[in-house]
C-alpha cells in the first residue's frame, strides 16, 4: 500500500511567500539541499515552480515515507527522494549544492542540532552559496509578537532544548561557518526568511 501524503496546513499558507523569496535568492542556483523536509509538501511545491533547480530532500528516517509520497505524487524530474540526515550524527550528504533551504527547523531542533546544522551548511556550500532559513526568530533578544512569545514558552516547556532562536546567535554560528547574513525578509504570521551567503572556505 502506498503511503499517504501527510498534510501540514500551515504549508499551504506560507508556501507562496516562501516561493517569491526563493525565486530571487535561488535565481542563479542549480542544486538545493533541503534540510528537514518534514512532510515533503514544501519540496513538492517549490521544486514544481523552481524547475531550474535540482531539489534534494532530506530528513531523519521516520519522515521518509511521507516525503517519498509527496515526491511520487509530484512526479517531478528535478525532485529527489530523501536522503537520511540527522545533522548531529549522520555524515555529510553526497553531492554538490550551491544552495540550502530549511523551514521551521531551528526552533524545533535542540541547540546542539542547530549548531550542527549551520556547521554542515558551511561545509557543504561553495563560495557565494546561499542558505535560506524560514521560521520565527527573536531580534535583539526580543520576540516580534506576543504569539511568538507564547509559542516559545510552549516549546521550552517540553524540556528538549527547543525554542525560538536569536537571529544574532544564528549570525554568530554562520560567521564561524564562513557565512554572513545578506538578508532578513519579513514573512506572514510573524515569520522571516534569513539569508546567509558563504564568503569563505574554512580549512581544517
Amino acid at each position: 500500500m502506498k503511503a499517504e501524503c501527510p498534510d501540514a496546513p500551515a504549508t499551504s499558507r506560507n508556501r507562496d511567500p516562501i516561493l517569491e523569496v526563493l525565486r530571487d535568492e535561488f535565481a542563479d542556483r542549480s542544486s538545493v539541499l533541503e534540510i528537514g523536509s518534514g512532510t515533503g509538501q514544501h519540496a513538492a511545491y517549490l521544486a514544481g515552480h523552481l524547475t531550474h533547480l535540482t531539489w534534494q530532500t532530506s530528513d531523519v528516517a521516520d519522515n521518509h515515507a511521507g516525503i517519498c509520497a509527496w515526491c511520487a505524487a509530484a512526479d517531478l524530474a528535478n525532485l529527489r527522494d530523501p536522503v537520511a540526515l540527522d545533522v548531529r550524527t549522520d555524515p555529510d550528504p553526497d553531492g554538490e549544492y550551491d544552495a540550502v533551504f530549511s523551514a521551521n527547523t531551528a526552533h524545533i531542533m535542540d541547540t546542539d542540532a542547530v549548531q550542527a546544522m549551520i556547521a554542515l551548511v558551511g561545509r557543504l556550500l561553495p563560495e557565494d552559496g546561499r542558505f535560506c532559513q524560514y521560521g520565527p526568530f527573536r531580534l535583539n533578544g526580543d520576540f516580534t509578537s506576543d504569539s511568538n512569545a507564547a509559542f516559545d514558552a510552549t516549546l521550552r516547556s517540553r524540556g528538549q532544548g527547543m525554542g525560538i532562536r536569536d537571529i544574532e546567535w544564528l549570525d554568530n554560528l554562520a560567521q564561524n561557518a564562513g557565512m554572513e547574513r545578506s538578508g532578513l525578509i519579513a514573512m506572514p504570521a510573524n515569520n522571516f526568511i534569513a539569508v546567509w551567503r558563504k564568503i569563505a572556505t574554512l580549512w581544517a
